[in-house]
């Protein structure tokens, strides 16, 4: 992976693997004295040093390139963008090449990128925080996280930054992209826009005065608006519900793969457990005349065109395009990769989600609060509208009274998950259950509560998103959830479970991680389906870490929603 890298992030990945193979050394000679006490000290210090770390911009040659990519760097601007006279340079700076992109884009998915030459960086005009180890790349969903760390750490400019880059994909891109990357121009991530802005908003630091800050929101919100249009196209409906759901609008395997071994191994697994295949395979060839690709183009992908799809095949199968289909959707939805849509995810699509209706509650509901603030009492009203549909949409489809909890539904099947998941605590961070509802998920508690804190499920299927494996998003929206409903000791307790896992890791290893162990309550993560590596960094747990340490020493409290939010 990192001979894709730059110098500068070979050597800055090296010394992180490096720093960790020493420690590791040091436990070997030492015995028990390597096993260090966690230290809350210790861990505040390391997110203190690793936001600079963590920090790229277009000015720095070192972040415009991409491990994915063998090829020579390629930076992408809007067609009617100019670069700044600052950065006017970069492409022979940094021997970058520097190319418009083929046309405006107006809408999410309006350039194919399949049709690009070759894959690159989409421009941004301020600096950003990655998630961390090898990204260059600012994420929708984890910058969300990293912006509340920001906001906690009274690193004010560089979250409002943040907010700003995000602006400025939807205004250039699109919408929120899952990244900046061109193969990521055909999909967004879950909608934390409107919260991203609230941070910044909420926070005194952020704007000189009121004037300015009403300034600010004014242009943001029209591109809030635009935003949240993605999630109202009909590709993005979960059939008659009107609830939303995760859909990817590119075809095949996804562009950022860069060979065939993750949809090898998702074959394999589907030939050995064949009674649990939901329909995910069809017989093919290896290698297919002309007119077997023909038909394989519309029920599976474009072996042509592709090298990844052409390689997609073991033992006589390949993968049908309903699966991709299911897999790009699962990849939108943050939850990469999970066995709680299908076996490797590959039915997210067929959901309304509790997760991204949860999101859709709270961003509907903020898009009302800005539109108050800025005079607009008919679009108020419009967005008050909204969210009473869909919090009876999510009653009607996604609460499930007799297990007091949320499930997603199956618009295909017409029948919800029988599987539960964290994401049962959305509502309650979003404001969208009722006190009984919030009452009902509490005491389901058991099912996700570890020793570290909240395991994604009771299911192990070896995959990340999946038991016993936890997050610093979903255990930091549970938490901040059950405290705005009143259950604080719960909240607090909860949050002290992981923050205890993220002090153990770092004393275990020296690093801070993207996911933990939540039965051990340590970093050790092993994924046998899927994504296997635990990278370092990492942005989200820095700012999910930093916000529960201000909540368990009681000076960040959630606040009950209020009935406005209860339509």
């Amino acid at each position: 992976m990192t001979g894709f890298f730059s110098a500068r992030a070979a050597c800055r990945s090296q010394r992180i693997a490096l720093r960790v193979a020493a420690f590791a050394l040091t436990c070997s000679i030492t015995g028990t004295a390597c096993a260090a006490a966690p230290d809350a000290a210790k861990t505040r210090a390391y997110i203190d040093r690793a936001w600079s770390t963590l920090t790229r911009s277009m000015d720095d040659c070192a972040a415009l390139t991409d491990s994915k990519v063998a090829n020579h760097p390629v930076l992408y601007v809007p067609v009617d963008f100019a670069l700044p006279p600052a950065q006017a340079d970069i492409g022979k700076r940094c021997g970058v090449e520097v190319k418009p992109l083929p046309r405006k884009v107006d809408r999410l998915g309006d350039i194919d990128a399949t049709a690009l030459a070759q894959q690159g960086l989409l421009y941004l005009p301020r600096p950003y925080v990655v998630p961390g180890g090898f990204f260059n790349e600012m994420y929708g969903w984890d910058s969300y996280f990293i912006v509340l760390g920001l906001v906690a750490d009274h690193r004010t400019e560089l979250a409002k930054d943040m907010v700003d880059n995000a602006l400025f994909e939807v205004a250039h891109y699109g919408g929120v992209l899952n990244a900046n990357r061109t193969y990521y121009l055909s999909r967004s991530q879950p909608p934390f826009l409107t919260a991203m802005m609230t941070a910044v908003l909420d926070d005194p630091q952020s704007f000189p005065n009121a004037e300015a800050r009403r300034h600010w929101l004014a242009q943001a919100y029209p591109l809030a608006v635009r935003n949240y249009g993605i999630w109202t196209r009909p590709e993005h409906l979960a059939g008659d519900t009107g609830l939303a759901r995760y859909f990817d609008l590119g075809e095949g395997p996804v562009l950022e793969a860069r060979d065939s071994a993750y949809y090898v191994g998702v074959i394999r697994w589907l030939r050995a457990h064949a009674k649990d295949d939901p329909g995910y395979l069809i017989k093919a060839s290896e290698h297919p005349g002309d007119a077997e690709a023909a038909a394989l183009k519309a029920s599976s992908c474009d072996v042509r065109a592709s090298k990844v799809c052409a390689g997609a095949w073991f033992d006589g199968y390949r993968l049908t395009a309903d699966y991709y289909r299911g897999d790009r959707a699962m990849r939108e939805s943050g939850f990469d990769t999970n066995a709680h849509y299908g076996p490797f995810g590959g039915s997210n699509h067929h959901y309304a989600d509790v997760s991204l209706n949860s999101l859709l509650y709270r961003y509907e509901r903020d898009l009302h609060d800005f539109a108050l603030q800025l005079g607009h009492t008919a679009d108020a009203g419009r967005w008050s509208k909204a969210a009473a549909a869909r919090k009876a949409a999510m009653d009607k489809y996604l609460w499930q009274p007799k297990d007091g909890m949320y499930r997603d539904y199956d618009v295909v099947a017409g029948k919800p998950s029988p599987y539960p998941y964290v994401t049962t605590f959305y509502p309650l961070w979003a404001g969208a259950a009722s006190p009984a509802q919030a009452q009902a998920v509490r005491k389901t508690l058991p099912v996700f509560e570890r020793k570290g804190g909240l395991s994604m499920d009771n299911r192990a299927a070896g995959v990340q998103w999946g038991e016993p494996f936890g997050w610093a998003p979903t255990n930091w929206l549970a938490v901040s959830g059950l405290d705005a409903y009143g259950f604080h000791d719960d909240a607090r307790r909860i949050a002290g479970k992981f923050m205890a896992t993220v002090d153990q890791g770092l004393a275990d290893d020296g690093t801070i991680r993207e996911k933990y162990n939540m039965v051990l309550g340590n970093a050790d993560v092993k994924v046998s389906a899927g994504y296997s590596e635990n990278v370092v960094g990492f942005g989200w747990t820095n700012g999910v870490y930093l916000n529960m340490q201000a909540l368990t020493a009681g000076s960040v409290q959630t606040t009950q929603p209020t009935p406005e939010h209860q339509p």
